[in-house]
């Protein structure tokens, strides 16, 4: 991965529109938003604390802000952040991200994933479910699609992949995404795919499971690789098979997969308090049937869970945001993942995780600095 200068924020923002009425405007939008950024990155999860916070540590901001009326309310926060165009403020994220990652390198993978903010929905709305392209190598957040809810992904999977510089990755998708126009998406961009296959493709799910299960009887007679990790811990023990095969002739269809070259099972057996379990996943591939490439793929893919769903939800308290008016939990949710990957992008490493790096933001001005790119 490469990593290009730190781009100032203000300088990222400026790209986005002011919704607000010219003659009743009295804090600057850009000056808002770095404050909103800092906020967040020191340990506010609401508007409230992000007000809080912003007052108690004034003079630090106008080292580097004019805030000529001093610091906005949270309810002023909140309005701004319900009227800001979430489409602009995804943008002038996915610029910023850009400018700073210029490159991920050839065979980075990047998971797309969906994640729904449970607590932010109304009686009349449905909660903010985002859909987020997700760099598993370098931990961070690409870029992000609302939909209306779950079953839309593959709406919104399309016109996020058509935002991002994807040449020479590997696009990982759940089994949601799993449809032959996002294939044909993940090919425009340059990428190749590894897309999970279940029973939302029936028949090609069945197909699959036909050829392994016969395979399985005489593995011998069919020319295949393989690839086998070992996992021990708390009592568990497992062993992961990976078998990848390029015998397209036995699959449902294979014609309507474009560039479709390989497909892969992965086994998992599982002992625990020895009790032994089989578990079989299936996937198809744009890549050469190589298993040992399939199956690091499908491994980082799952790097999505706790690299980014988990600590949105443990260290940024995700699904507690109540943020409800107008677009501030998509826009709020944007700015979460802004401030992840300005930890992630962090070259020293450090002791904690991200709740940790928050508490150390909040408590050194020079850590703060660092991470902003003011020092």
């Amino acid at each position: 991965m490469e990593t290009g200068s730190k781009l100032r924020l203000a300088d990222v923002f400026v790209s986005i529109a002011d919704p607000r009425q010219a003659g009743k405007v009295e804090h600057d939008l850009v000056e808002l938003l770095v404050v909103a950024v800092n906020g967040v990155l020191v340990g506010a999860d609401t508007f409230v604390e992000i007000e809080l916070w912003a007052q108690e540590r004034l003079d630090w901001l106008r080292r580097y802000l004019r805030l000529a009326n001093g610091i906005p309310s949270h309810d002023t926060f909140g309005r701004l952040f319900g009227l800001i165009d979430p489409d602009e403020f995804a943008a002038a994220f996915r610029s910023w991200v850009r400018a700073i990652v210029p490159s991920l390198g050839a065979d980075a993978v990047v998971a797309i994933d969906g994640k729904t903010s449970r607590r932010s929905g109304k009686i009349d709305a449905t909660p903010l479910h985002l859909v987020s392209a997700f760099a598993a190598g370098a931990g961070l957040v690409l870029g992000q699609r609302a939909t209306a809810q779950k079953s839309n992904e593959k709406t919104a999977i399309p016109e996020l992949l058509a935002t991002l510089a994807l040449e020479g990755c590997i696009v990982t998708i759940d089994a949601m995404g799993t449809q032959a126009n996002i294939a044909q998406a993940i090919r425009n961009r340059g990428a190749d795919y590894v897309l999970a296959v279940k029973d939302n493709q029936p028949i090609l799910a069945d197909s699959l499971r036909d050829f392994f299960a016969l395979f399985k009887t005489a593995p011998q007679r069919t020319p295949h690789t393989t690839a086998e990790t070992i996992e021990k811990n708390h009592g568990r023990h497992e062993i992961r098979r990976c078998f990848a095969f390029d015998q397209l002739d036995c699959l449902a269809r294979p014609e309507q997969w474009v560039d479709l070259k390989s497909f892969a099972v992965i086994e998992s057996e599982r002992c625990v308090a020895g009790k032994t379990s089989v578990e079989h996943r299936f996937y198809i591939s744009s890549l050469p049937p190589d298993a040992e490439r399939l199956s690091q793929a499908i491994r980082a893919h799952w790097s999505v869970e706790n690299r980014l769903h988990w600590c949105m939800d443990v260290a940024f308290a995700d699904d507690q945001m109540r943020a409800r008016t107008g677009h501030a939990a998509h826009n709020l949710a944007i700015l979460k993942h802004l401030t992840l990957n300005l930890i992630r992008l962090d070259p020293i490493k450090r002791k904690g995780g991200i709740r940790a790096r928050r508490f150390i933001a909040a408590t050194s001005d020079r850590y703060r600095e660092h991470l902003l790119g003011l020092a």
